[in-house]
């Protein structure tokens, strides 16, 4: 497990389905922290050495989502930027983070120009590409392409690989947007091979079908 994370982090060695069961378990014997106590026991959690211990303190923040509140978004980029490599920024982006700020969206400026244009962590970075995933027909495009463009030519994997992430997400719900955007932004390669994934899929389903039929 700690090889499959570049050697990141040690791990105890528990994989998501035991894990998931002592969690329950725990959840179950133990109860869920209190609302004023869930945010110092995931801090807590955080700050142990095993990786287990931070999906933990995901679960515990998660399972307490109705207790978040924008204000929140501050334990978050906190969270982002510890210990940071996907496993955990990517839940906390697309997840956590983008709950919040679909609940405050007059946030959405100030946070993402933190994150993306007065940062230079690449997971905060990472992070104001990602929020939007789960947001279908509620993504704002623009803010989409304009983060985009802030950030298309630079070199970093991560990078170029949730720009192709987002996009293909939203290509599920505009890929005429995506398509016309992908045309025009020169984008890396990886980027574009990533945004197109999708559409690329059903274009190719749709010529089986065509060739079927005749």
């Amino acid at each position: 497990m700690a090889a499959y994370m570049k050697h990141q982090f040690p791990f105890l060695g528990l994989k998501m389905p035991v894990r998931t069961a002592l969690l329950r378990q725990y959840w179950q014997d133990c109860g869920l922290p209190g609302p004023g106590e869930f945010r110092r026991f995931a801090r807590d959690l955080w700050a142990l050495e095993e990786r287990e211990f931070a999906y933990a303190a995901m679960d515990v923040l998660a399972r307490m989502r109705r207790h978040l509140t924008p204000d929140d978004l501050d334990l978050v980029e906190e969270l982002i930027v510890s210990k940071s490599w996907w496993d955990t920024v990517d839940l906390l982006a697309g997840h956590l983070a983008g709950d919040l700020l679909a609940r405050a969206p007059e946030r959405m400026p100030s946070v993402t120009r933190r994150w993306m244009i007065d940062s230079d962590n690449m997971w905060l970075r990472r992070s104001a590409l990602l929020f939007q995933l789960r947001y279908k027909e509620k993504t704002d495009a623009r803010l989409l392409f304009d983060l985009i463009g802030h950030c298309k030519g630079e070199k970093e994997f991560f990078i170029r690989k949730a720009i192709g992430w987002a996009l293909r997400e939203y290509s599920k719900t505009d890929a005429e947007a995506v398509r016309g955007y992908v045309r025009e932004a020169g984008l890396s390669p990886l980027s574009e091979r990533e945004a197109l994934k999708h559409l690329h899929r059903l274009e190719g389903r749709a010529k089986e079908g065509d060739e079927g039929d005749g």
